[in-house]
C-alpha cells in the first residue's frame, strides 16, 4: 500500500519515482557554487592577467568586475588605471577583507536569489517547502507566503536592472580581453570571457520580470497600431528563453565560476593561456 498523504508529517507521498533526485542535485550544486564564490571573493588576488603587459586589455574575473577600487601591491591585481575610483580607500574597516569582489557580488547575487526559478529550487532543497510536487513538506500551522522575512523577494523586478547592467559590463570585459597591451588578438581566455555575458544574457533576457516588461499591461497584442505586434514578437522570443530558464540559470552560473577559475589559474601561472599574441 502506498503511503497516505498526511499534512502533519514530513516527506509523506504516494509518488513512487525518484522525486528526491532533483532537490538533492540542485541543493548540492548551488551549495558548491556558494562555497566557491565565497572563497574566491575573500581571496582578493589573481583576478587579472595581461601577461605582464601594461595598457589597454587583459583578462578580468567576472567576480571582480566592475573594479570600483584596487588595492595595490597584490599578486594578480589589475593596474590602478582599471579602477573606477582609484586606490583602495583608507577608511575601509580593517575587520573586512579589502577585496574588490566584496563590493559588487551582492548585485548579481540579489538577482539570482530572488529569481523565480532559484526560489523554487532552494525552497525545495533547503526548506522542504515542499521538497517536491505531491510531497508533504515541513508542517505549517498557517501559510504565510513570501511575507515577513521573505518580502525582499518582491525586489526581483528591480534587481533585473542590476543584472542588465552586469550584462553590459561583462560584455565590455569580453571585448577588452581581445587586446593585450593595446594589441588585438585572441586567446582561450578571450573566448571564455566572451561566452560568459552571452550565457548571462540568455538567463537575464528569459527572466519573468523582463518578459513582463515586453508583454505586460497590454489589452491586445495584435491591434492595428503596430506597436503591439512588435511587442508580441519580442514577448514570444523572451518566452522561448523563459521556457528554458532552468538551463540558462545553471549554465550561466557554472560558466561564471569557471571563468573566474580560469583567470585565477592563468594569473597564478598554474595554466597556460594559448593565444595568438606572440606569433
Amino acid at each position: 500500500m502506498p503511503n497516505q498523504i498526511d499534512d502533519n508529517n514530513l516527506i509523506k507521498t504516494q509518488r513512487t519515482d525518484k522525486w528526491w533526485v532533483e532537490p538533492l542535485w540542485t541543493g548540492l550544486g548551488f551549495l558548491g557554487f556558494v562555497v566557491y564564490t565565497t572563497w574566491a571573493m575573500f581571496q582578493g588576488n589573481h583576478y587579472w592577467w595581461s601577461d605582464g603587459m601594461e595598457g589597454f586589455g587583459g583578462y578580468l574575473s567576472p567576480f571582480y568586475s566592475p573594479l570600483l577600487f584596487i588595492k595595490e601591491g597584490i599578486k594578480g591585481a589589475a593596474p590602478i588605471g582599471h579602477a573606477w575610483f582609484g586606490s583602495w580607500p583608507g577608511w575601509w574597516p580593517s575587520l573586512i577583507p579589502a577585496t574588490p569582489a566584496i563590493l559588487i557580488l551582492a548585485g548579481p547575487l540579489s538577482f539570482r536569489m530572488t529569481c523565480y526559478y532559484y526560489r523554487k529550487f532552494y525552497y525545495r532543497a533547503y526548506f522542504f517547502s515542499p521538497p517536491a510536487c505531491a510531497v508533504s513538506g515541513i508542517p505549517q500551522k498557517k501559510y504565510k507566503g513570501e511575507t515577513t522575512l521573505l518580502v525582499f523577494q518582491n525586489l526581483h523586478r528591480f534587481t533585473l536592472y542590476i543584472a542588465l547592467g552586469f550584462v553590459v559590463i561583462l560584455s565590455y570585459d569580453g571585448v577588452i580581453s581581445l587586446f593585450r597591451g593595446g594589441e588585438f588578438g585572441i586567446g582561450v581566455g578571450s573566448v571564455i570571457l566572451l561566452v560568459n555575458p552571452l550565457l548571462l544574457a540568455g538567463y537575464v533576457f528569459g527572466c519573468h520580470a523582463f518578459r513582463h516588461i515586453a508583454g505586460g499591461r497590454l489589452d491586445c497584442f495584435v491591434c492595428p497600431s503596430g506597436q503591439q505586434k512588435v511587442r508580441y514578437k519580442l514577448w514570444k522570443g523572451i518566452s522561448w528563453l523563459n521556457g528554458r530558464h532552468m538551463f540558462w540559470a545553471w549554465i550561466s552560473m557554472i560558466w561564471v565560476a569557471f571563468t573566474d577559475y580560469y583567470v585565477r589559474m592563468v594569473s597564478s601561472d598554474q595554466w597556460i593561456d594559448y593565444s595568438t599574441w606572440g606569433f
